[in-house]
């Protein structure tokens, strides 16, 4: 499961940098609305969907066994970026997939990591990271 995140998060990178990784987004503006139509209309629902039904499958509480594990905390992550990057596309998705949801929000309540999330220490998204908000690339339909 943590290899299918760490799959997910290069497929989010791809759509602001889909020809290549040393170019500026800029240079690549046209295959970035191709491949993030892609992305949110049929990558993103297919993952949501395989975590939806790995949830199902384990009782709904955690990914895997009985406790949060780092998998748990990685999907949190990927969930607190999509709905940075693509806010309208995950929005469109959160009542389809409402255990991936559930689980973000027990793991977000976790004592140490709420003081963490409401602390300085955390650094905000922006354009620079893996995680960007560029509106034009967010699914609009």
């Amino acid at each position: 499961m943590q290899l299918t995140i760490a799959d997910w998060v290069a497929e989010v990178h791809d759509t602001h940098h889909p020809v290549a990784g040393s170019l500026y987004y800029e240079e690549q503006k046209r295959e970035a609305k191709r491949r993030a139509e892609n992305f949110t209309a049929e990558r993103l629902p297919k993952f949501l969907n395989y975590f939806e039904q790995v949830l199902e499958c384990n009782g709904s509480r955690v990914l895997v066994g009985n406790a949060v594990s780092y998998v748990d905390l990685s999907l949190f992550q990927m969930i607190e970026g999509l709905r940075y990057a693509f806010p309208r596309a995950l929005t469109k998705q959160e009542r389809k997939h409402r255990r991936v949801i559930a689980l973000h929000d027990r793991v977000a309540a976790r004592p140490r990591l709420a003081a963490y999330l409401a602390s300085e220490r955390r650094l905000p998204f922006n354009r620079e990271g893996i995680f960007r908000h560029y509106p034009e690339l967010d699914d609009r339909s």
